[in-house]
């Protein structure tokens, strides 16, 4: 097999966690940068790390990596890349996306059209021919400037990762499901231990924690578009990485998650996520008020996505309710909070200062992770 470049994108913020999801796959990290990680694997790993990734946003197949400043030294630089190792004659192939960031060639709309003409040149020199159906498979391309320098890449994936399948009925302002696995494994919670989100919405960070209790890999349930690239993937590979995501599926386990709402159109929703998602039976989902936050035991886990002003209002009531969050939680003796907000008086309504805090995107929004960590759980003799 060869050996691929593969560049996963992800939330700004989390590349750590992402980085430590590809080597615990197996595969050699070459580069991490804000909101990317590059590695390298051979065709199976294009199936595998869009099987098992749950914090990537996509897994892209790096053709070529180069300096340009000028229209002319990016078409030389495309048209040198071999193509024709990866497009067959009858594939169908666009520009999808191009971005450009602190770049002397920022326009996309001139960038997508100079890549696709490179691409149709070298094709046609190693084709013969001067006119292309484009009747196949589809092989969209993306290309990211950054600083002068571009990566061109085909995007295997399709459909970004964090459409997991499950999710059909969501809130007003859900958060991404690649976002929340991320910010669970930002945590030091294990399936032994009690988890808890107040603010559940549609129920995804409950959901996608018991998808990481149960081992179910994120990508089981969908497709992707190098499935189809079988001129060069064998569909072997994918069977395989499906095989293999069964095999390590154990949903006969204990946990105690749980996911409270107010809204009980939202607890609806959740339920149906979970239950399309295989974790209902994971999960206890109720209606509930913040107010009412309670549990009898010790040591457990609060990760939640609460109101942050984007959907009220009033800011009066954002901040009626993270100071009674902070009163309940206050009353759970032992537990760790860990909080995704962009409000900015999250700490001081809360009622404590975070042990610590860490800045993440959350789409274009820029929001902090607050963590108030509690004791350890005492070791069991």
């Amino acid at each position: 097999m060869a050996e691929l470049r593969l560049v996963a994108p992800c939330h700004f913020g989390v590349e750590a966690v992402l980085k430590r999801e590809i080597t615990e796959l197996g595969y050699e990290i070459e580069r991490v940068e804000d909101g990317r990680v590059t590695f390298l694997g051979d065709e199976s790993a294009v199936c595998r790390a869009n099987m098992f990734l749950r914090t990537a946003e996509r897994i892209m197949l790096q053709v070529g990596r180069f300096h340009a400043v000028t229209y002319e030294e990016l078409f030389d630089a495309v048209k040198s890349l071999p193509w024709e190792n990866y497009i067959p004659e009858n594939g169908k192939f666009w520009v999808k996306k191009a971005g450009s960031v602190k770049s002397k060639l920022f326009s996309p709309s001139d960038i997508q059209r100079i890549v696709k003409k490179a691409i149709v040149e070298r094709l046609k020199n190693k084709y013969c021919v001067s006119w292309f159906q484009e009747d196949g498979e589809e092989y969209p391309i993306r290309v990211f400037l950054n600083r002068d320098e571009v990566v061109v890449a085909l995007d295997t994936t399709g459909e970004s990762l964090h459409k997991r399948g499950y999710r059909k009925r969501i809130s007003k302002a859900p958060i991404s499901e690649t976002l929340a696995a991320a910010l669970i494994l930002l945590t030091p919670w294990k399936k032994d231990r009690i988890l808890v989100d107040p603010f559940c919405g549609c129920g995804t960070f409950p959901i996608e924690a018991a998808m990481i209790a149960a081992n179910i890999a994120p990508g089981m349930n969908r497709e992707f578009t190098a499935e189809k690239w079988t001129n060069f993937i064998d569909r072997k590979l994918w069977y395989a990485a499906s095989d293999e995501a069964y095999e390590q599926v154990n949903d006969e386990i204990d946990v105690d998650i749980q996911g409270y709402d107010i809204e009980p159109e939202m607890i609806a929703y959740a339920r149906e996520n979970a239950k399309d998602a295989g974790v209902a039976h994971l999960i206890h989902f109720q209606q509930r008020d913040v107010a009412d936050l309670s549990h009898s035991k010790k040591y457990g886990f609060i990760i939640t996505n609460p109101p942050y002003g984007e959907r009220l209002e009033e800011r009066e009531a954002l901040r009626d309710i993270y100071r009674k969050f902070g009163e309940r939680y206050q009353n759970l003796d032992s537990w760790s909070a860990f909080i995704i907000s962009s409000y900015e008086d999250t700490e001081k309504d809360f009622g404590r200062k975070a042990t610590k805090n860490r800045k993440i995107y959350n789409g274009m929004i820029k929001t902090y992770f607050y963590q108030f960590m509690g004791p350890k759980p005492p070791k069991r003799g």
